[in-house]
């Protein structure tokens, strides 16, 4: 379980194909306080370390991630958005975020405005994902509020400390994103479907 408040960035050092698995290992100030089977966000999708040095760290993607998500098109010296696990008895500053990516979004506008910028994304709405005006959506790993909500797209505001802190100095119109809709949301729009 996630907040979507990033800790830090990561670089892809190497990537390694093992039959239908992809071998990740990553450089992050992070590295020499984990270890090996803990979960760690990468760019919003849960991954197990399986291998550590003192300066890298190793995961595994299985062949769905890399269909579902943008971890299978990631380049060596690629930039990484990273979060360990919440921990019990601490505050929430995000919202809930399981680490399972719904889908990908493609970014189509970028808009800077008075030191902040607006992102609009658009997904393929025939998987019955949906966003809300004011709802939670994860982007990347990146708990965010929905603005501008549409039945394919959304924006999303950024404020000058996350564009800094996060891959999202990085995009530019055509990056695909991972997005985790909202828990809750997700739970509705499945009961209704179900009450066809």
């Amino acid at each position: 379980m996630f907040t979507g408040i990033i800790e830090t960035l990561g670089t892809v050092e190497r990537l390694e194909k093992e039959g239908d698995n992809l071998h990740i290992t990553i450089a992050s100030k992070l590295t020499p306080e984990l270890k090996i089977d803990q979960s760690i966000a990468h760019n919003g999708v849960c991954l197990t370390v399986v291998s550590l040095t003192d300066a890298t760290y190793t995961v595994t993607a299985i062949q769905e991630t890399l269909e579902k998500t943008n971890i299978g098109a990631l380049k060596v010296g690629q930039q990484v958005n990273l979060e360990r696990a919440m921990l019990l008895g601490t505050r929430l500053d995000g919202h809930i975020v399981q680490g399972h990516v719904d889908q990908t979004a493609e970014c189509i506008k970028i808009d800077q405005k008075d030191g902040s910028w607006f992102f609009t994304f658009t997904y393929d709405s025939s998987k019955n994902n949906v966003t809300i005006e004011k709802g939670s959506i994860t982007v990347d790993g990146v708990s965010l509020t929905v603005v501008n909500s549409k039945k394919d797209q959304f924006s999303v505001a950024i404020i000058p400390y996350t564009f800094e802190h996060t891959c999202f100095n990085n995009y530019k119109v055509g990056t695909v994103v991972n997005l985790e809709f909202d828990v809750i949301g997700k739970y509705v729009a499945r009961l209704l479907e179900l009450r066809g």
